[in-house]
């Protein structure tokens, strides 16, 4: 009988053909047959419609990273996606509950990844970060944990130093300080995080560009185009003359946007724009006075 069915397969496999009849197969994708049209006979039954999926693919690239069965892992959940939950109501084996109860239990590592994807999804869920950041974040977290450099350090302020150090990356409009105000740590700690996997990692963080923080705190101020507009000039004029490295971007674009507003006939504070942008009103005049001194502004 086992060879009889092998030698049908293989008339079938060669000829596309129905070894009864010889008639021609058809498929039918609801159902996931496959049968004579001819006489009925039907060749395979629940077959896996592994060729489409929900998602559409446009090149090749994409096709093999949505081809999937099941949900997709990520690296956002804690096992990747992979767990396995044994329905413990249904057995009956008292081996087998107590198997069943072991495997509810997580490791300190399944743990502390846990933590730390809390505490990654509650911050970025306040900065409104996109998921590519989120994931950046997490590979990083995951890589200084396989080198077990959180032995006396916070979770919690590692977690949110890879988080800074991937919105720098990817050259995101979100601040070193908007992170230390979303997360609840001492900020002493979430810079020594920050250098430690700068070093240990030997990562090179890009700088903040001060040209791409101008419309957010402009647009804060309540201020119109035209103020947008003389600031962003000011900023990039200054940033192409002059070397900013070592100097606070935020200082920067304070600098520049109350050159604007002195100029547009804006009546507003040092006071307001540096509570806006979150410098000091010392960093303020300080950026002030080197943007008119530099760039010879006469108003």
């Amino acid at each position: 009988m086992i060879k009889l069915d092998v030698q049908v397969n293989d008339v079938y496999n060669k000829t596309n053909l129905c070894p009864e009849c010889g008639g021609s197969i058809i498929s039918l994708t609801k159902t996931g047959d496959m049968i004579c049209n001819e006489c009925g006979l039907v060749l395979e039954e629940r077959q896996v419609d592994a060729n489409h999926n929900d998602r559409r693919a446009f090149t090749v690239a994409e096709k093999n990273s949505r081809e999937r069965t099941g949900a997709p892992i990520s690296v956002l959940l804690p096992d990747i996606g992979l767990t396995t939950v044994i329905d413990k109501k249904r057995i009956k084996n008292a081996d087998l509950k107590r198997a069943a109860k072991w495997n509810t239990r997580m490791s300190w590592n399944k743990r502390n990844i846990l933590i730390a994807t809390t505490e990654l999804k509650r911050i970025s869920s306040k900065l409104h970060l996109p998921t590519h950041v989120k994931k950046e974040a997490m590979t990083i977290y995951k890589a200084i944990h396989k080198r077990n450099l959180l032995r006396g350090r916070s979770i919690n302020s590692m977690i949110a130093a890879c988080l800074y150090y991937a919105i720098r990356k990817y050259k995101l409009t979100r601040t070193f300080q908007e992170v230390l105000d979303e997360s609840a740590e001492d900020p002493k700690d979430i810079r020594r995080c920050f250098r430690v996997i700068l070093r240990e990692l030997n990562l090179k963080v890009p700088n903040t560009d001060p040209v791409s923080l101008v419309p957010r705190y402009v647009v804060e101020l309540g201020l119109n185009n035209d103020v947008l507009n003389l600031a962003t000039q000011i900023v990039k004029t200054y940033v192409s003359k002059f070397r900013s490295s070592g100097k606070d971007p935020k200082g920067i674009v304070g600098g520049a946007i109350y050159i604007a507003c002195k100029i547009k006939g804006f009546e507003f504070t040092q006071q307001k724009i540096a509570e806006v942008v979150g410098v000091t009103e010392v960093t303020l005049r300080s950026r002030y006075k080197e943007l008119k001194t530099k760039l010879q502004i006469e108003f």
